[in-house]
């Protein structure tokens, strides 16, 4: 709070008491000099209470005496650390960041809290769920304590570091370092508070609204705690400018949210008299990764192997496993079986169970055989990876094909459930069509999209027709690493394990 107040309030501040982003390759200053008094040495206090891990840092001043000592923060954005100032009432106030939870994860989608204003947590208790482009997290407290203020609202997207909401605590559940240091900055605190700044205090998603608007969000007078901006402010001051007519119904319709915001556009049918509207919608979570993996994936060159394979054998081995299944939790399907019979073909061909690395200009051949199923949810295409496929029987790959599908389906995949895969398996044909034009999932070098088993008449070398079950695959391949020559060979024998899978048996261990 210390920090963020002094961030509002920087442009009347002397220059001996300063507050500013920085990164770790810009220069600290060695020393801060005060106007009555030798320099004094500038020094550092790394805030890390309970992790290794560690994102972007802030540093503030604090006046001691006559003089001012730079104090540099180093702040982690897990939820076991915290930012916090201790109250008049004897309790510490702890900002809760959103943590860094994954490697590339700059910002997530908060779906829902669990708590409310008010609302007494303990150590470790669920606060609130979100959603990456990876995967769905569930945040948990690290201290107990009682809800001061929530500052998002489910729907908003959070970056990395941003403050999630603020918890009472007791004072000594307060990390020792962080309230020494903070005491030190009561007196820049009040003396702050009595001069004229221009800044206000207010959320993200409020300074977007006004952004939207076109509104200087300094010209809006606060109604919430210590004079912060609300939406409700903000669109009160656009009505009473002409920017929109009726504050109330823009509030409300700002709330709807579907997969993001929304925005809706009335067209009239000149026929019926009735208008149809449209909806703009933002991509989130795991839609967004899609766009961001795709459009990654169109500039690669891309070909593609397409092959009917026959799968009577595969059928009749199907149903013998499901007439003889005496556990009722286990559903036998054939992905399973189609899932064990690629790994058993990609053991004598592992450069199709291998990654590039367009800089080095290296393929790496993936020891395991890690297989990604692409499922289809209703928050958009996922990829969960079956990991060491060499080394599972069928039955544990139906069980575990059978736990990331219940997962999926109910947005509970974690981060490690959906990396490290090595070549990925696109069953379309279990929605419809006869087969697919996959694109690839970088860095893996192929993937397979799987056609619908269907009867199809055949001829016999007499000349006679008799019935076939039938499945088309289209194998995409990265021709920067893979030849047609090396795709066929690889599906010649991965089409003898599924027509023949008593052939399984000689090759497993």
């Amino acid at each position: 709070m210390i920090a963020r107040r002094a961030w509002h309030k920087q442009a009347l501040v002397s220059g001996r008491r300063w507050l500013c982003p920085y990164t770790s390759s810009a220069p600290s200053p060695a020393t801060v000099h005060s106007g009555r008094s030798p320099p004094f040495r500038a020094f550092s206090s790394e805030l890390v209470a309970f992790s290794t891990v560690a994102s972007t840092p802030f540093r503030f001043a604090v006046p001691i005496s006559n003089c001012s000592v730079a104090y540099n923060v180093k702040r982690s954005w897990f939820s076991s650390q915290a930012m916090a100032d201790v109250t008049a009432g004897g309790n510490g106030i702890v900002d809760v960041p959103l943590a860094q939870t994954g490697e590339g994860i700059a910002e997530c989608e908060l779906l829902k809290w669990f708590v409310q204003e008010g609302d007494q947590v303990e150590e470790f208790q669920q606060l609130c769920e979100v959603q990456s482009d990876k995967a769905t997290i569930e945040i948990t407290s690290r201290y107990q304590g009682k809800v001061n203020q929530l500052l998002y609202v489910p729907g908003d997207i959070v970056k990395v570091g941003e403050i999630l909401l603020k918890m009472a605590v007791e004072e000594s559940q307060v990390p020792k370092q962080i309230s020494e240091s903070l005491e030190n900055t009561k007196s820049l605190d009040s003396e702050l508070n009595t001069q004229n700044i221009g800044g206000v205090l207010s959320t993200p998603p409020v300074r977007n609204l006004a952004k939207q608007y076109d509104i200087d969000i300094n010209e809006v007078d606060g109604t919430g705690k210590d004079g912060r901006v609300l939406k409700g402010d903000v669109l009160k001051y656009a009505a009473q400018k002409g920017i929109i007519q009726d504050p109330s119904a823009s509030l409300s319709a700002s709330s709807d949210k579907v997969l993001g915001d929304e925005k809706s556009y009335s067209h009239p049918s000149a026929e019926s008299g009735c208008n149809y509207d449209d909806k703009t919608v933002t991509l989130r979570g795991f839609q967004r990764r899609m766009v961001k993996s795709m459009s990654m994936a169109a500039k690669v060159p891309h070909f593609h192997y397409v092959e009917e394979i026959k799968c009577d054998a595969l059928v009749e081995l199907k149903q013998s496993f499901q007439s003889n299944n005496s556990d009722s939790n286990v559903k036998h399907t054939f992905l399973p079986l189609l899932i064990k019979t690629l790994s058993m073909a990609m053991g004598k061909y592992p450069l199709m169970n291998s990654c590039f690395n367009e800089e080095s200009l290296e393929v790496i051949l993936k020891g395991s055989h890690n297989i990604g199923i692409a499922m289809a949810t209703p928050y958009g295409l996922v990829v969960p990876i079956i990991k060491n496929v060499q080394s599972l029987s069928i039955l544990e790959i139906t069980k575990e094909l059978s736990r990331l599908q219940q997962l999926a389906l109910e947005n509970k995949l974690r981060p490690e459930d959906i990396t490290g895969g090595t070549i990925t398996l696109s069953n379309i044909g279990a929605i419809g069509g006869k087969y697919g034009s996959p694109l690839l999932n970088l860095p893996e070098v192929a993937i397979i999209a799987l056609g619908r088993i269907q009867k199809v008449p055949q001829f016999a070398d007499d000349g006679n027709v008799y019935p076939v079950s039938i499945m088309t695959v289209n194998i995409g391949a990265d021709h920067r690493v893979l030849d047609g020559a090396t795709v066929a060979r690889f599906c010649n024998e991965w089409k003898q394990f599924i027509q023949n899978p008593e052939l399984l048996m000689l090759h497993m261990r």
